[in-house]
């Protein structure tokens, strides 16, 4: 049996090589500003939910993309939300855990 041809690449345009590796390791979150991210009233007895549906979705999402425990997807996303600059309210992850129950995450 003989050995494959191993292949040699010859990089020609270093400038735009370091650039795509730099590209590698960035990250880009952005919230929308005009998202609902406190609950509106329901109008049900009992406690009312205080963040809504979309905002333990989004939560949830970078849970299950990053890997992260309940207590430390709270903490990314309130340090995502400060710099945002926005003053929205993170919880603890009680709620995210009770609330994970009732809504499905779908990565595409």
């Amino acid at each position: 049996m003989t050995k494959p041809v191993l292949l040699t690449y010859r990089t020609t345009n270093w400038r735009a090589y370091n650039a795509a590796l730099k590209q590698r390791g960035s990250l880009l979150i952005w919230f929308d500003p005009e998202m609902e991210w406190l609950a509106a009233p329901s109008g049900r007895r009992g406690r009312p939910a205080i963040f809504s549906d979309a905002a333990i979705q989004a939560c949830l999402t970078l849970k299950a993309l990053f890997g992260l425990p309940l207590r430390q997807t709270s903490g990314l996303v309130a340090s995502l939300l400060t710099l945002a600059k926005l003053d929205w309210p993170v919880r603890d992850y009680s709620t995210l855990c009770l609330r994970s129950r009732d809504l499905t995450v779908t990565i595409p």
